[in-house]
């Protein structure tokens, strides 16, 4: 039973990659071992699943309703682990988080802690980094969950659940510097430098809002977390798009300056997983005391 749920989960992988290489690593087996549980799966369901040549690899039309089949059998499974849990057996496992510091201060202290209160026996590991890098450490299976900022479209792959939303600010230095000389002397935004994420959703956002109102950013440089933006626009290097909740838990938040624009988007801020992995128990566990404590009344 176990080995047949693997092959199932490694079917999946490689569904999602269309890449043996890529597939075998985030399975942690070799590409010669899956593909021989491939082919083993191809003979008991007794059709191809896989179109595969030297440059590519294709689902056929059976394993494209293999996938279904596959995600459907995988979800049951895990429902019924959880519906099976006997009170004296305490769930046991380990879980893998991924957020940047912010969160660990906005959002997963509250959540850790309650879900520690319900299932003292799982291990709980945090990794912090720039949350750009969010969705992939849940796609390179690096982290089981992540923290995130929801992207717009978000994957087919991926289930998100809302944790809380923050307005965007444009910030910009308050202690004597050639820039705050610049704004001060009423040079436009337009005409300044700004600090910008090297990838993700604060890029994005910047790049729309800056085309609405009709110019380029010149770029100063391209800084990785969110947090560091805070750091460079505070000593004067140029200005910055920011979420209200990392300025608000930043200690340099005394040295900025909230500049007044009106047409900044929020943005959407929540638990992130892959699909196929919603339903194992530890992971359904998790986003039910996510639900539970976000869902609260403040």
């Amino acid at each position: 039973m176990v080995m047949e749920h693997k092959l199932l989960q490694h079917f999946l992988v490689l569904s999602e990659t269309l890449h043996f290489g890529r597939a075998s690593e985030r399975c942690f087996i070799s590409p010669p071992t899956l593909s021989r549980q491939i082919k083993q799966l191809e003979e008991e369901v007794g059709s191809e699943l896989f179109y595969r040549d030297n440059r590519r690899v294709k689902l056929t039309a059976t394993g494209q309703a293999f996938v279904s089949y596959a995600k459907s059998t995988l979800a049951s499974w895990q429902q019924f682990k959880v519906e099976s849990l006997q009170e004296n057996r305490p769930l046991t496992g380990t879980l893998h988080l991924f957020c940047s510091v912010t969160a660990t201060y906005s959002f997963v202290y509250d959540l850790f802690l309650a879900f520690r209160q319900r299932f003292p026996m799982v291990e709980l590991h945090l990794t912090t980094g720039d949350p750009a890098q969010s969705i992939s450490q849940v796609n390179d299976e690096k982290a089981d969950i992540a923290v995130a900022v929801k992207p717009s479209p978000l994957a087919d792959n991926l289930c998100f659940q809302h944790l809380g939303s923050s307005p965007l600010l444009l910030i910009a230095p308050n202690t004597p510097c050639p820039l705050k000389e610049r704004l001060d002397a009423g040079i436009e935004v337009e005409q300044l430098e700004f600090i910008v994420p090297e990838q993700g959703v604060l890029k994005t956002k910047l790049a729309s809002w800056s085309e609405r109102r009709g110019f380029k950013p010149t770029v100063y440089t391209h800084v990785a977390g969110h947090e560091a933006l805070v750091s460079m626009v505070s000593l004067g290097f140029g200005l910055a798009i920011v979420p209200r909740i990392v300025l608000e838990q930043s200690p340099l938040q005394n040295r900025v300056d909230i500049m007044e624009v009106d047409d900044l988007d929020a943005i959407d801020i929540g638990l992130v997983v892959q699909k196929r992995r919603r339903q194992e128990t530890i992971v359904q566990a998790f986003w039910s005391c996510a639900d539970a404590v976000f869902s609260e009344p403040s």
